[in-house]
């Protein structure tokens, strides 16, 4: 005949060890969701200080037409687009099918009627020519594989005497990789003066750098003269 008490201790040891598992397992979540929570903060507050940035140096307004490149989930589009006002326009454009998805969910729940999403290329903006006051590219400059290409279809997107600006990182080795390398480590990045050169290539003029908002990352900024 088993040993009643024996059975007794073995279901208690058995239910205490799930109740510990179970709480280990909640302080995990609890732990991450924290973390996730500080995370999420930080990076509303970086893109908070980067629109603001961006306003002042690309010169942004009511009834600006300005252009959002690589947009993301469009978290700076949603930003700009109050700013710009019912009579301007923010072209919001990624190569991604999700990320435009993204973008068009979070602009029909701002009921933001100022944005049009544009599906981009790899080599070309889509946009139609002289349309814009104001380009910016926020973390996607290392990510194009035809420099050449994009600069001048950029350039083109530009009306003249309007800005482009230019925000990136530079990669860990130092130095930039040729393009279609520029996305994996120790090469992922781009150095400040390969933005400059390229940019300069395809006929940008004022190619400068400024003073940027977050940490870690540089900006670029040129203009189309004519």
């Amino acid at each position: 005949m088993p040993d009643v008490r024996l059975l007794r201790n073995n279901v208690g040891g058995s239910a205490r060890m799930k109740v510990f598992t179970l709480r280990r397992a909640l302080i995990v979540l609890l732990l991450l969701l924290c973390c996730r929570g500080v995370i999420l903060h930080g990076q509303a507050q970086d893109d908070a200080a980067d629109t603001a940035r961006l306003i002042e140096v690309l010169g942004l307004r009511d009834g600006s037409v300005v252009a959002d490149i690589g947009a993301g989930s469009g978290q700076l589009t949603v930003r700009i687009a109050p700013h710009v006002g019912r009579t301007g326009i923010v072209y919001s454009t990624d190569v991604n099918p999700e990320r435009l998805r993204e973008i068009r969910a979070a602009i029909k729940k701002l009921e933001q009627q100022n944005v049009q999403v544009v599906e981009g290329a790899s080599d070309r903006t889509n946009l139609p020519e002289r349309c814009c006051d104001a380009i910016f590219v926020r973390h996607v400059y290392h990510h194009f594989g035809a420099p050449p290409a994009m600069n001048a279809s950029l350039r083109e997107s530009l009306r003249p005497g309007a800005r482009l600006a230019i925000v990136d990182f530079a990669p860990d080795a130092g130095v930039s990789a040729p393009p279609g390398r520029r996305d994996t480590a120790p090469n992922h990045g781009v150095t400040p003066e390969t933005v400059m050169n390229e940019l300069m290539a395809a006929g940008f003029t004022e190619v400068q750098r400024l003073p940027w908002s977050s940490p870690g990352y540089f900006l670029i900024v040129g203009r189309r003269s004519q």
